[in-house]
């Protein structure tokens, strides 16, 4: 698995990605390609950055994924139409994993 980042979204957010320096990005125009492309990602990189609405689309994998190993580290992002309102934040429960701490607002 190389060390590096790999972004997965749609082409817009990509976009903006690959102009900020992020070398491997890859668009999907569905979910059901994002699903796909996912599971190619996994094997190869180490961060795999998305929007929450395929997070959301593809909880139960992105979960399952989560539980059986460290990495991939998969962070979703609000895409251009903004965040979506959850019970649960990701972000928060990816740290709460990966360095034992709740976080505190």
């Amino acid at each position: 698995m190389k060390s590096t980042i790999a972004v997965m979204a749609d082409p817009d957010t990509v976009t903006g990605f690959m102009l900020g320096g992020i070398k491997d990005g890859f668009p999907v125009d569905n979910m059901e390609e994002a699903g796909e492309k996912l599971e190619e990602l996994r094997k190869e990189y180490s961060i795999i950055i998305t929007t929450e609405k395929i997070g959301d689309y593809h909880r139960a994998t992105i979960d399952k994924m989560s539980s059986e190993d460290a990495l991939p580290m998969i962070i979703e992002i609000p895409d251009k139409t903004g965040s979506i309102d959850r019970e649960s934040d990701p972000i928060r429960e990816l740290i709460k994993r990966v360095i034992g701490v709740e976080m505190v607002e």
